[in-house]
């Protein structure tokens, strides 16, 4: 199955805070806040939502196609992930432009205030799904330029081609009616649970109402794990507890990396939910989004020691 992630390519710049947002939160000013916060730490690291995916994926022997558009300080990352085995054909560098940046302060309770400049990714929208090498068999369509996650719908459905929607850091911004445009076709919605409140707030779906369009939702929920609401009910995957806590950035984007793999190998959702787990797992342990490392030996070793796959990961 040939797997196509749009998405963000990004640089990510990781901040820590020794202490809490919320101590210093006014609730009663929220209307005209001002904060600035001292950072123990600045590290630069590779990032993007669809460059993550493909990274796990990458590390769980998958070769996916990334469809994204980049800056001309690219070429390191580029090698790096080739290397990997993933397939860049889809991507298009942009004369003059940075490749996208995404900025985020995280203090001492995980808490994340985040900042995101577009840069090349405002490009994105001008990419397209028949403009490929390969036609795509299944296809992710995570946070990107706004207008280019809209046309990506639309190709999707005009193509035939099965497509799992993560509008993720893009739920803040889209409105109603490109949410509902989103959500109604796709094969299956990603989210954590703040964002699916966002959903159910502007759109006023009701769980219910999106399955019926889809073959599963997945919500997330940190470490009290991910939920996957099917029409025969509820999943529930338990977390993973990490060896070490370092760093949550990119931590969902490992969980969809994992439960890609299993489904790309036409496992259950139970399995394919605890593969992203374990995942996830690794990823916390690290700092960056692309941080961690693992051969598939080892990724099943340690999955055996949470979960009995009753023998599906043989030769995964």
């Amino acid at each position: 199955m040939h797997l196509v992630l749009t998405g963000s390519i990004a640089f990510d710049y990781l901040m820590t805070f020794p202490g809490r947002f919320r101590d210093h939160i006014l609730v009663d000013r929220l209307d005209r806040i001002s904060l600035s916060f001292l950072v123990d730490s600045l590290v630069r690291r590779r990032g993007g939502i669809a460059a993550n995916i493909a990274y796990t994926l990458a590390l769980l022997g998958e070769r996916p196609t990334v469809m994204a558009t980049v800056g001309e300080d690219f070429a390191d990352y580029a090698a790096l992930l080739t290397d990997l085995g993933v397939d860049l054909s889809g991507i298009r560098v942009i004369p003059d432009e940075f490749t996208a940046s995404f900025f985020v302060n995280t203090d001492q309770n995980n808490a994340q205030i985040a900042s995101f400049f577009t840069g090349a990714m405002s490009y994105a929208r001008e990419l397209s799904f028949s403009d490929l090498e390969r036609p795509a068999d299944l296809a992710v369509i995570s946070a990107n330029d706004p207008e280019a996650m809209r046309s990506y719908v639309g190709q999707c459905r005009e193509l035939g081609i099965p497509y799992i929607y993560d509008p993720s850091q893009q739920t803040v911004r889209a409105d109603a009616d490109t949410l509902i445009e989103g959500i109604e076709s796709c094969k299956a919605l990603f989210v954590n649970d703040y964002e699916f409140g966002l959903i159910e707030e502007k759109t006023g779906l009701t769980m219910a109402e999106i399955q019926k369009g889809s073959e599963f939702v997945v919500v997330t929920s940190g470490e009290d794990g991910a939920d996957i609401h099917t029409n025969s009910g509820p999943i529930h995957i338990p977390a993973v507890a990490p060896d070490e806590i370092k760093d949550p950035t990119g931590v969902g984007d490992a969980f969809r990396a994992g439960f890609l793999k299993g489904h790309l190998r036409g496992l259950g959702l139970e399995r394919c939910g605890q593969m992203g787990a374990v995942a996830s797992a690794y990823c916390l342990e690290n700092q960056g989004p692309q941080g961690h490392s693992f051969d598939r030996q080892a990724f099943v070793e340690r999955f055996r020691r949470h979960f009995d796959d009753k023998g599906d990961l043989e030769g995964i």
